[in-house]
């Protein structure tokens, strides 16, 4: 392991497999990191030093995230079981036994108390983090759950699969509420909006939908890309949604109307990945092309590319503390740029 450091960016090594994920702590305090050598790790985000190696998975690690105290870290891996870390000593805490195929996605409750896993199997598990049960197996899908999203009060997931819908489902009693189709293709990703009004998707069939939760209607189809929609983010600061695609642009759109406010354009192959920064003036995309660029929010103009990764950058993540961004790559390296 070792830490390179210069112009702004300190880069982190260690890892021999493609870094997979890359998470910020709650306070940034820590930075987490998911591989395929079978490991994450615990990184402090402002030195770069090496905290913890979570030993144990016997395949690849897809995410590691942090939980919203920033206490645990989940993990999700090919080898089926799912795990809960101690941050403050790197121990797992319990192994999440259920899943019979390759666990693909981990998100955590607004308030920690549940962890909601999607899988290759089409089901979708939802753990209480104190005891690690298993305290709901979602069934419905009748393809790979793509991705989950909690809504912002916590009381209900939006889930994403490869059969071309997305579903809506009651965490207390783990009831299907609502199944949104008309998608023609795979639904790679789901986010709520900040108030929990919206559910957007992104999709293979190349578009976007933006639907109410109240009524499962699609209220708006958002159609612009010429290619499958990797990734969609809601803006924090205003009714705004950007979408990533296949096609190389990220496209800002209107969230009450749908209509396309603007395209970011730059990227030379495909966009896997787009976020905000927290007070949503930034616009953060990362791609095949091995840059990740930044756009200012409210005008599109490009503000930086960030070059130095030598492989597809399929991760990033802000700073919920400061100005910094942090991205993994198939290089083996993440990086933690000061903004």
């Amino acid at each position: 392991m070792s830490v390179i450091e210069a112009a702004g960016v300190r880069v982190l090594t260690g890892h021999t497999g493609a870094v997979n994920s890359v998470a910020f702590s709650p306070d940034g305090v820590r930075l987490s990191t998911a591989s395929e050598d079978k490991t994450a790790r615990v990184w402090n985000a402002s030195t770069g030093a090496l905290v913890h190696t979570l030993s144990g998975h016997t395949d690849a690690v897809f995410a590691a995230p942090f939980s919203p105290n920033g206490a645990m870290i989940a993990t999700v891996s090919a080898d089926l079981t799912p795990r809960q870390w101690d941050v403050s000593t790197g121990t797992c805490s319990h192994k999440l036994v259920g899943h019979n195929i390759a666990v693909f996605g981990v998100t955590f409750s607004p308030n920690g108390r549940a962890l909601a896993t999607t899988s290759y199997d089409e089901t979708i598990r939802i753990w209480e983090t104190a005891s690690g049960n298993c305290l709901h197996v979602l069934e419905g899908h009748g393809d790979i759950v793509y991705g989950a999203a909690f809504s912002p009060d916590g009381r209900l997931l939006a889930t994403a699969s490869g059969d071309g819908t997305t579903r809506l489902w009651n965490i207390g009693t783990g009831a299907c509420l609502r199944v949104f189709t008309g998608h023609t293709g795979i639904v790679s990703a789901v986010a709520f909006s900040p108030d929990g009004a919206l559910i957007a998707t992104a999709s293979f069939d190349g578009t976007a939908r933006l639907w109410e939760v109240a009524t499962g209607n699609c209220r708006r189809i958002l159609n612009g890309h010429t290619d499958t929609v990797w990734s969609i983010a809601f803006s924090p600061a205003e009714r705004v949604v950007v979408s990533a695609s296949e096609d190389a642009t990220a496209m800002v759109w209107d969230a009450v109307s749908g209509t396309l406010i603007r395209t970011l354009e730059g990227h030379t192959d495909s966009a896997f990945v787009v976020a905000f920064s927290p007070d949503g003036r930034l616009i953060a995309t990362a791609s095949s092309d091995t840059t990740v660029r930044l756009w200012d929010a409210a005008s599109g103009k490009a503000v930086r590319t960030l070059e130095g990764h030598t492989g597809a950058v399929g991760s990033l993540a802000f700073s919920p503390a400061d100005r910094r961004l942090a991205t993994a790559s198939t290089d083996e390296t993440a990086r933690v740029w000061s903004l």
